[in-house]
């Protein structure tokens, strides 16, 4: 008996030994990043370019591509498979047996490992993540038929009406299969127009995304937002320009989607996406040693969400479905949507009253709330892949609605930033003032979202100096400045001045103001913001 004990325990090291583990191979350095650097437009699209110029966002290291020398020495190695890689991180996601992947720090190049199992890294998951380094078309009245409820809830038709329905503005979807969409006639009016972009399966290394016919999960997400039946259907993004990415393996639960999906987001980046819309969440794997724990979603775990706040540093807005665990043990929202940078969509019913299965803000998100606001995932209608309107639930059909309703809001206000985008969403949102772990700020109004823009640009032109000051406070006001009142407040709220700029009055003397620093309201209408400057 103890022999045959032996002989078992053996065979199980042995097995174990032989197991296939999924890690992400963290490299030193990109020797050629100098050189890239210096030629931008080898390594990112014009449109690019001209996006992360518009919005400040600089060119860095982690816009120059993984050395392919390094990932060709890494695929010569015994045991291993390259599966996917990242230029964002400068990390390598290979597969293969914990000792053959052990075996690659041998390698100069190679900085450190991390395995999905986090019981076999020596460090943690967290502590080995580290940063190394408009055209407007003619108005077009819409009859929305069966997505009426879900437009007008987000009051994204008045945007509609006002000519802006998405039009130059590009989203890339990160799903899974998107069977027929090059053939329905859903989607006629998107390939007449030219808007149907490209796309690339990540998961199967081809272009043909709408061969995959193991999940028709895409397809409905993206028909929320760009599908067109006449006095039907209409999306909430008729007139963007979408690229189509697959992701998510509908076969099996592995970290390696993850991988997946940070490798399509920096493509996303280098084409000179606007929006990312994911209806993607990461939180429990076949191989239960991958599984991310409640605690784990706090934005700075998974893999995901990391790449996420990435994306939205190089001047990407992300819009991510909140998740449907809200009726179970798990509860919270999953991996990226708890990352504090991208907008999370939960997902109410046609009344707009939360439906169980949407996903919650929990005890992990410490400093920042999820999710970030709602639309309606209960009951909403959708285009499958045979080309008829259903009704499905789901954040998967909230999100990708919302993602449409920014894109047909940011063409009213293009010189707005991602982040900008994003408060003004929140800002117009049902419950800005009392925000919850059920709706987060509520419903947004978008068309308030742009009256709010739009304002917030009164103030964009409007400027002072010097700062430090010793006496006089100088203005660069817009050329109808007669509306601006100035209202000078000390640091404990006191106020010690007040006036009307116009074209007497440019500027305010401050010379007997006491040193230490004040507060300047500027305010035009109902509407205000609020400046600091030092008095030395």
């Amino acid at each position: 008996m103890l022999k045959s004990l032996t002989i078992f325990i053996f065979l199980l090291v042995a097995l174990n030994a032989n197991a296939q583990e999924d890690a992400w191979v963290y490299l030193t350095d990109k020797p050629n990043e100098t050189a890239a650097l210096a030629n931008p437009t080898a390594i990112l699209t014009q449109k690019a370019i001209d996006r992360k110029q518009n919005h400040a966002i600089p060119i860095d290291s982690r816009d120059v591509p993984v050395h392919e020398p390094y990932i060709s020495i890494l695929k010569s190695q015994v045991g291993i498979t390259v599966m996917a890689k990242s230029k964002w991180f400068n990390a390598v996601h290979v597969r293969g047996t914990e000792t053959d992947i052990s075996a690659l720090l041998n390698l100069t190049f190679v900085d450190h490992i991390d395995f999905a199992d986090n019981g076999l890294d020596v460090g943690s998951r967290v502590g080995a993540l580290e940063d190394k380094t408009n055209v407007e078309d003619e108005s077009v009245v819409f009859m929305y038929g069966d997505t009426q409820n879900q437009v007008e809830m987000i009051n994204v038709d008045d945007l509609h009406l006002a000519d802006f329905t998405g039009e130059g503005m590009t989203i890339a979807v990160l799903d899974a299969g998107f069977p027929n969409v090059n053939t329905m006639t859903a989607f006629q009016r998107l390939r007449d127009n030219g808007d149907l972009l490209d796309g690339y399966d990540f998961v199967n290394r081809t272009e043909a995304v709408y061969d995959n016919v193991s999940s028709s999960h895409g397809t409905r997400v993206l028909s929320t937002m760009a599908a067109y039946i006449q006095d039907e259907f209409v999306g909430t993004a008729p007139d963007a320009s979408y690229y189509l990415f697959i992701t998510e393996d509908a076969n099996s639960e592995n970290p390696v989607e993850e991988s997946y999906w940070v490798e399509a987001a920096e493509r996303a980046d280098s084409l000179g996406v606007d929006l990312i819309n994911t209806s993607l969440g990461y939180t429990e794997f076949d191989n239960p040693n991958y599984s991310y724990t409640p605690a784990d979603m706090n934005g700075q775990t998974a893999f995901i969400s990391k790449g996420a706040s990435i994306a939205v540093e190089k001047g990407l807005l992300v819009v991510v479905s909140a998740g449907n665990s809200g009726a179970t043990a798990w509860q919270t929202v999953g991996a990226p949507a708890d990352s504090p940078d991208v907008l999370s969509v939960g997902a109410v019913d046609a009344n707009g009253d939360y439906v169980a299965f949407s996903s919650q803000g929990g005890a992990a998100q410490v400093g920042y709330q999820k999710p970030d606001v709602v639309a309606r995932g209960g009951a909403a209608y959708v285009v499958n892949e045979n080309n008829a309107i259903t009704q499905n639930n789901g954040t998967s059909l909230s999100g990708p609605i919302l993602c449409g309703g920014i894109a047909s809001l940011w063409q009213a206000i293009p010189d707005a930033s991602p982040t900008e985008v994003m408060d003004l969403v929140r800002q117009s949102a049902s419950q800005y003032a009392t925000p919850d772990d059920f709706l987060g700020y509520g419903i947004p109004d978008l068309a308030l979202a742009r009256t709010l823009g739009v304002e917030e640009e009164t103030f964009s032109t409007f400027s002072f100096y010097p700062n430090p000051v010793k006496d006089k406070l100088k203005f660069n006001a817009p050329i109808d400045s007669n509306n601006l009142k100035i209202i000078i407040y000390t640091s404990l709220g006191q106020e010690v001045h007040t006036l009307k700029l116009s074209q007497g009055v440019s500027n305010v003397n401050v010379a007997n103001l006491s040193s230490g620093i004040y507060v300047m309201k500027v305010s035009a209408e109902h509407h205000s913001k609020t400046f600091k400057f030092i008095k030395e």
